[in-house]
C-alpha cells in the first residue's frame, strides 16, 4: 500500500494535496500541530470514501527540533515505512530585511527550512526509497525583500531540493514545486486574488490544481529529479504588461 506522509495536511493546500492522493491510492497520514479537529475531520473524511485504505494524524510543532526528529520514527512505528514526503507546511510573514526581527527570522528558518530538512534526512535514513517534493515558492526567482526571511528560506529549501536529490539518488527522487497565486489569504477574499493573478502573464488564479498535477507528473515520471516545477501562471517571468509593481 502506498503511503504519504503531507506535512500541513488539514486545510488549505495541505489538504487539496491529501484529497488528490487519496483518490489515487494513497493512505495518508495527516500532519498536523494545532489544527487536530480539522486534521480529525480530513482523516474520518478520507477513511470513509476510501475505505480500503488507511487514513490517520501526526502532531508535531514544527518550531520544535524535538518533534520534527520524532515525526518520521513514530510514524514508522505506527504505520511502518511510507513512500513519499511532501513539505507542504509553512508560514508566511511579511519584513523587510530592516524591519525583520529575530525571533521572525528564526520562525521562517526552523518550519520552512529546517523541519524539511530533518524530515528528509529522516525519511531518507528510515525509509530509504520513495519521494520528496518540497513547496517552494516562485519568489525565489526574485530579490524582492518585503518577505525577507519568508523568501530567504524557501529560496534555501529549492537549493537543499537538488542537494537531497544528487545524495540519495537513485533510490529517492527529490523535487520541488513553486506555487504563486493560490489561495487567499484568511483574511482576503477571491476579489483580492483575481486582482494579484491579474499582474501575472496568465491574468488568472491557477487555485490549486496546477500543483496536484504538478505532483502527478512528479509521481508518474521515475527519471525526474532535482527539478523545479513552476505552478504560478508563468509569475516567476515577471509582472504582465501594464502591471508597474507586483505585490503579494
Amino acid at each position: 500500500m502506498k503511503r504519504a506522509l503531507i506535512t500541513g495536511a488539514s486545510k488549505r493546500i495541505g489538504k487539496a494535496i491529501a484529497g488528490f492522493l487519496a483518490e489515487n491510492g494513497w493512505s495518508i497520514v495527516v500532519h498536523f500541530n494545532s489544527s487536530e479537529k480539522q486534521a480529525k475531520e480530513l482523516s474520518e473524511t478520507l477513511q470513509l470514501k476510501y475505505p480500503s485504505q488507511s487514513f490517520a494524524i501526526a502532531k508535531a510543532n514544527l518550531l520544535n527540533t524535538d518533534e520534527v526528529a520524532e515525526l518520521v520514527p513514530n510514524i514508522i512505528s505506527r504505520f511502518g515505512e511510507f513512500d513519499l514526503l511532501i513539505n507542504n507546511a509553512s508560514v508566511f510573514n511579511g519584513g523587510a530585511i530592516k524591519e525583520t526581527p529575530d525571533d521572525l527570522f528564526e520562525m521562517q528558518m526552523n518550519v520552512n527550512l529546517k523541519a524539511p530538512f530533518i524530515l528528509m534526512r529522516d525519511f531518507a535514513k528510515h525509509c530509504k526509497r520513495g519521494n520528496i517534493v518540497n513547496l517552494v515558492d516562485t519568489r525565489i526567482t526574485s530579490n524582492r525583500s518585503d518577505f525577507a526571511a519568508y523568501s530567504l528560506s524557501k529560496k534555501a529549501l529549492w537549493e537543499l531540493t537538488k542537494m537531497a536529490a544528487l545524495e540519495f539518488a537513485p533510490e529517492i527522487r527529490v523535487n520541488a514545486i513553486a506555487p504563486g497565486v493560490t489561495l487567499p489569504p484568511a483574511d482576503k477574499d477571491e476579489n483580492y486574488l483575481n486582482s494579484l493573478a491579474r499582474k501575472t502573464p496568465m491574468k488568472k488564479a491557477g487555485g490549486v490544481e496546477p500543483i496536484l498535477k504538478s505532483i502527478g507528473y512528479i509521481l508518474d515520471n521515475n527519471h525526474l529529479t532535482g527539478q523545479l516545477l513552476f505552478a504560478d501562471g508563468g509569475e516567476n517571468l515577471g509582472t504582465a504588461p501594464g502591471f508597474a509593481n507586483q505585490e503579494r
